[in-house]
C-alpha cells in the first residue's frame, strides 16, 4: 500500500464521538499542550492493525508522509512502522549484520528528522524507546557512544518539548537492558525542567530505572537530588517503595 491509501483506509475509520474525547484527553484546546492537533477517532488497537498489515512491504520512502499528515493516528500509523521495521533489524542474529545496521541506521535518521511530528507524549511514548534506546545499544555506523550522547544531548537541549521528552522516555530502552548511565544523566539535566509533563517522565524513566536496575542507586541519585526535585517526579520515582520510604521521602 502506498501513503495515500493507508490515509484514505485510516479516514475512512473516523468515530466522530471517539475524536471528540482524544482531542479532550490529549489538550489540543488553546493554551494546551497539544492544542490544535486533530484526530480521526481511532483507538490505538485500530492502528496496530493497520502497522500489522502494511508494515513488512511498506516502503521508508512513503513514511514522511504518514508523519507529515494532519491527522494524529496517522502520525503514530507511521511511527509505529518505523517501530516495527527497526525492531526486525535488531534481533540477535542481525545485531551484527552490516545491511541490518545500515537500514537501522537509515531508520534512526528518518526517526530524527521528523522527531517534531511526535508531538504528543503518547506518540514520543510508543516509538523512542524501541528506536531511538535500543539504537544507544546497537552497533552503528553513524558514530560512537559519544557521537549517540551528542544526539541525546541535542534533543534533551531543544526548545521543542517532545524532542525533550524523547531524550528521557529512550532510556527506558537502556534501563531494561541493564544500563543506567542514560537516565541519571538525562533525569539530572531535566532537573529543573518547567512543565509537568516533563516531570512525570523523569519520575518514570527514575522509577523503571530502580525496578530493572538497582533501588539502591534510585536512592543514592534521591539523596543527591530530592531539595531540587519537583514534587510530581519525585512521586512517581519513588511508586514502588515501600509506603514508609516513600513517606519519609515526601518529607524530605
Amino acid at each position: 500500500m502506498t501513503a495515500k491509501e493507508v490515509i484514505a483506509f485510516m479516514e475512512s475509520q473516523q468515530n466522530e464521538e471517539q475524536r471528540l474525547n482524544l482531542m479532550r484527553f490529549f489538550k489540543t484546546g488553546p493554551g494546551e499542550y497539544g492544542e490544535g492537533d486533530e484526530f480521526l477517532g481511532l483507538k490505538v488497537p485500530q492502528t496496530r492493525e493497520v502497522v500489522r498489515a502494511v508494515a513488512q512491504d511498506f516502503p521508508l520512502s512513503e513514511v514522511p508522509e504518514l508523519l507529515l499528515s494532519r491527522w494524529h493516528e496517522v502520525r503514530l500509523c507511521g511511527f509505529l512502522i518505523l517501530v516495527a521495521r527497526f525492531e526486525k533489524l535488531s534481533t540477535k542474529r542481525l545485531e551484527h549484520n552490516p545491511e541490518a545496521i545500515s537500514k537501522r541506521d537509515e531508520i534512526v535518521n528518518l526517526y530524527l528528522q521528523f522527531a517534531e511530528q511526535a508531538n504528543n507524549w503518547d506518540l514520543v511514548d510508543l516509538s523512542v524507546h524501541k528506536i531511538i534506546g535500543h539504537w544507544l545499544l546497537l552497533p552503528s555506523n553513524l558514530g560512537d557512544r559519544d557521537y549517540k550522547m551528542k544526539v541525546l544531548d541535542e534533543l534533551a537541549s531543544s526548545p521543542c518539548l517532545w524532542k525533550q521528552r524523547m531524550s528521557m522516555v529512550c532510556t527506558w530502552k537502556t534501563s531494561q537492558q541493564g544500563d543506567p548511565s542514560w537516565c541519571l544523566r538525562y533525569a539530572e539535566k531535566h532537573l529543573q525542567h518547567k512543565h509537568d509533563l516533563m516531570h512525570k517522565a523523569v519520575g518514570w524513566m527514575l522509577r523503571e530505572m530502580g525496578k530493572r536496575i538497582s533501588m539502591d542507586l534510585l536512592r543514592d541519585f534521591l539523596n543527591q537530588h530530592v531539595d531540587e526535585m519537583p514534587r510530581t517526579m519525585l512521586r512517581y520515582a519513588i511508586e514502588l517503595m515501600p509506603e514508609r520510604e516513600r513517606l519519609a521521602w515526601l518529607k524530605k
